[in-house]
């Protein structure tokens, strides 16, 4: 398979793992949920994992793809502050749970630009 054919996949499935995660682990992201948001952080956690898989389908999918893969890109931006107050939150952890929750910080930047790029090269049409 040509990897213009794996990457939306590849994305599909990080989205679909993301997603479900949410509903496996919630305490993990609702822990990250920024406090100015109202409700609860749960809500919160669902809603994102429930986003992220419905996500990941339409990004799978030729005929939604492009749509999909600009409103995940918006998305990934849409989520930083959470993991802004991650990387906050946790600058008194161990090095390398601190190290990690910073590290996630400029992997947004990545994400975004390869959600693009699904975007650029998604069919989108029937």
């Amino acid at each position: 398979m040509p990897r213009s054919q794996r990457s939306p996949l590849l994305l599909a499935g990080l989205l679909a793992a993301a997603g479900v995660t949410h509903f496996v682990a919630p305490r993990t992201f609702d822990a990250i949920v920024p406090r100015s948001l109202p409700g609860t952080p749960r809500t919160w956690t669902y809603a994102s994992g429930a986003v992220e898989i419905a996500l990941a389908a339409g990004v799978a999918l030729p005929r939604t793809r492009r749509v999909a893969a600009l409103v995940t890109a918006g998305f990934f931006v849409g989520v930083f502050p959470a993991n802004v107050k991650m990387a906050v939150d946790w600058r008194n952890r161990p090095a390398a749970l601190r190290a990690g929750a910073i590290g996630r910080l400029p992997l947004q930047v990545p994400l975004v630009l390869w959600a693009r790029s699904v975007a650029k090269n998604g069919e989108g049409r029937s």
